[in-house]
C-alpha cells in the first residue's frame, strides 16, 4: 500500500456505541519521546509516547469536524461497539482528513482508547461496563431477529 504524504499533525478520536448514534471522544495527538516517526518502541514502551488531549494548537472547529468525521465513518461501515479514528489535521490549509479507521483498537496498557475517553469524561470502568452493555445490546438484538 502506498499513501501520499500529508503534512500536518496526526490525531486520533475514539468511537463508542451501536447504530444508529454513537459518541466519539476528544481528539488526541500521539507524541512519540524516541523517535523521529511514531515506531515499535514508541507505540508500545511504556513510557514511549505521550498523548495530548485535546492536542494543542486545535481549533474547536477542527476538534468538532474530526469527531463528526470519526463518528461518521464509523456509521459508513457499519462498526458497532468501538473503533478508533485516525486523522492528519493539514499543514497548510488545517483540514481534518481521514487516515483510517481501526475497528479493533488496542486495550492494552499503553493504548490510547481508553485515554481518549478518561480525558472525555468517561473512566475506565465505565467504559468497561458501556462495552460489554454494548455488546449485550448487539446480541439480544440478532437473537431477536433470529425468530
Amino acid at each position: 500500500m502506498v499513501e501520499e504524504f500529508v503534512p500536518g499533525m496526526e490525531v486520533e478520536v475514539g468511537v463508542l456505541g451501536n447504530l444508529p448514534a454513537p459518541e466519539a471522544s476528544l481528539p488526541g495527538q500521539v507524541v512519540a519521546h524516541n523517535a523521529d516517526w511514531y515506531d515499535w518502541s514508541s507505540k508500545y514502551d511504556e513510557g514511549g509516547s505521550e498523548l495530548l488531549v485535546p492536542p494543542p494548537g486545535l481549533t474547536e472547529t477542527q476538534v468538532e469536524r474530526a469527531r463528526e468525521l470519526a463518528v461518521a465513518a464509523f456509521v459508513a461501515t457499519s462498526c458497532e461497539g468501538m473503533a478508533r479514528a485516525d486523522f492528519f489535521v493539514r499543514e497548510p490549509d488545517g483540514e481534518v482528513v481521514m487516515n483510517e479507521l481501526n475497528t479493533i483498537p488496542g486495550f492494552t496498557a499503553t493504548s490510547f482508547y481508553a485515554r481518549l475517553f478518561a480525558a472525555s469524561g468517561i473512566g475506565y470502568e465505565e467504559l468497561l461496563d458501556r462495552l460489554i452493555g454494548l455488546a449485550l445490546e448487539r446480541h439480544e438484538r440478532r437473537r431477536s431477529l433470529e425468530y
